[in-house]
């Protein structure tokens, strides 16, 4: 009994090597790896859909559709969420007539499980526009790869974010016609993904006037617990920073002399976990160690 516990947890784990071997490959851009070795996990543990979602995801990006929607549909047989209908990963697969059933499946548990959305094809809209926001940020992660390993901008950068720019225009064009449509969306009236499409939108347009023209609102769905606190202070920082002043949150960060990202300069940073804890987030350390992996070293005061 005792060596069959023995081989049974020794393929777990070559099992999870597996899957951690393929998000390390598809980090560095090497799909084809990645692939191969989500693939190698889905063949042992056909089970783990975290695997197969991300196997699904690496199909998507090298628009291999027919795979991609195969893995996807095995991936979220018992998924009740949108995550994946806002996942830009997947946008390759949007246009495609298969994803409108995706779409309505997912909508369908969703609400099976949550409650009925009042503003369900709102909610569709929201999240398409979350996967467009999203659009060449993959792209741009190997852009910022590239920079950080050799210290210097790919040529290829340029015109993704000038493509990336021209989305987000369009982006602003059909956000402000759904708000027009449907007023401000909020958690119980669309889901707390798709409320938060505006503020993925409008932190990510050219122009800190529309940043600033939409920052109460913003603020006040926060306060209201209908909208994320977490992009508010992303979008509050952001507005600050390119102000000249210090952010409040540590949620915008720049690269460093090593070639690292950094947080910006923070006003009275002893007391930045205070500031993040009354909208509810979590302390900077924790937040930064996982994002950017920044070790954050000032202690904190709470008076």
């Amino acid at each position: 009994m005792k060596k069959l516990l023995f081989i049974i947890v020794a393929l777990c784990s070559i099992d999870l090597v597996a899957q951690k071997k393929g998000d390390e490959y598809r980090r560095e851009g090497e799909l084809d790896k990645a692939i191969d070795a989500y693939k190698k996990e889905f063949r042992s543990s056909p089970e783990n859909s975290n695997n197969t979602y991300n196997l699904a995801c690496a199909y998507a990006l090298q628009y291999q559709k027919d795979s991609a929607f195969h893995y996807l549909e095995l991936a979220l047989k018992n998924d009740t969420t949108l995550w994946a209908l806002a996942d830009n990963d997947l946008l390759s697969l949007s246009e495609d007539k298969r994803w409108s059933l995706i779409e309505n499946r997912q909508l369908k548990k969703y609400q099976e499980q949550k409650g009925k959305l009042p503003k369900v094809t709102y909610a569709k809209e929201l999240l398409r526009l979350i996967m467009k926001d999203q659009a060449l940020d993959y792209q741009l992660d190997m852009a910022k790869l590239y920079f950080m390993k050799k210290a210097k901008v790919p040529h290829w950068y340029y015109p993704i974010a000038k493509m990336k720019e021209e989305i987000s225009k369009g982006n602003f064009i059909k956000m402000e016609k759904l708000l027009e449509e449907n007023g401000w969306p909020t958690y119980s009236t669309v889901g707390k993904i798709a409320a938060d499409a505006p503020l993925l939108v409008i932190n990510h347009h050219k122009e800190d006037e529309i940043r600033k023209k939409y920052l109460t609102r913003i603020k006040q769905a926060c306060e209201n617990k209908e909208g994320s606190c977490l992009e508010y202070a992303k979008i509050h920082d952001r507005i600050l920073v390119n102000d000249g002043k210090k952010q409040l949150y540590g949620m915008q960060f720049r690269y460093n002399e090593n070639r690292n990202l950094e947080p910006f300069p923070i006003a009275s940073p002893e007391y930045v976990d205070k500031r993040r804890k009354t909208i509810g987030l979590e302390p900077l350390k924790q937040y930064l160690k996982r994002k950017i992996n920044y070790n954050w070293k000032v202690e904190q005061k709470n008076k």
